[in-house]
């Protein structure tokens, strides 16, 4: 196992998504970093423009293990418009693959039904929109296939959590001793 897309929209929180996509990429697992928006560049909510490796029309959805929600506005907004990712969102999470959302994104999960009974956490102001979910002040929430964070001070946390569920707990603290991370 070990396939993971993160999603870019413009106007999404930089330090969550690229923290991920660093972390994940230094355990060996295939990441790619993925528009919605039809461009190869997109830009955060803080000005830093990435290059994306693929727009998302070129990903083989078969071969994901797992997709992650980058949280920021109004990158969130973004993301939860395109339909196209919202039907492999359902899809994965019907599945029992895994989905994981950071900061303002897990409202997306809430917005569909998906937390209810479970534990689950996000940014401050959208625990509202977390539908039928137990929110926690947790950084990190694991909920069958869903994984959840609350924000960009936990976008390590996060990123650890990814690394744990696809490469194992002994893995992800290898990498945060190697990385000087003391949670």
């Amino acid at each position: 196992m070990g396939r993971v897309c993160v999603f870019f929209a413009e106007g999404y929180e930089e330090i969550e998504a690229l923290t991920v996509v660093d972390l994940v990429r230094r355990v060996g697992i295939d990441t790619d970093m993925v528009s919605v928006t039809g461009e190869k560049t997109v830009t955060g909510s803080h000005g830093i423009s990435v290059e994306m490796d693929r727009l998302y029309a070129e990903v083989d959805f078969s071969e994901v293990d797992m997709l992650v929600l980058p949280g920021g506005m109004p990158g969130t907004v973004h993301l939860e418009a395109y339909a196209p990712l919202m039907e492999q969102v359902d899809d994965f999470y019907a599945k029992g693959k895994y989905v994981a959302a950071i900061c303002a994104a897990p409202s997306i999960l809430g917005h569909r039904g998906m937390l209810k009974g479970k534990k689950a956490c996000s940014y401050p102001d959208k625990e509202k929109e977390l539908e039928g979910a137990e929110v926690t002040k947790s950084s990190v929430e694991i909920a069958d296939n869903l994984i959840t964070s609350r924000g960009m001070g936990c976008a390590i946390d996060f990123g650890l959590a990814i690394v744990a569920v696809l490469k194992g707990q002994e893995e992800a603290d290898a990498l945060a001793e190697k990385i000087v991370y003391e949670a």
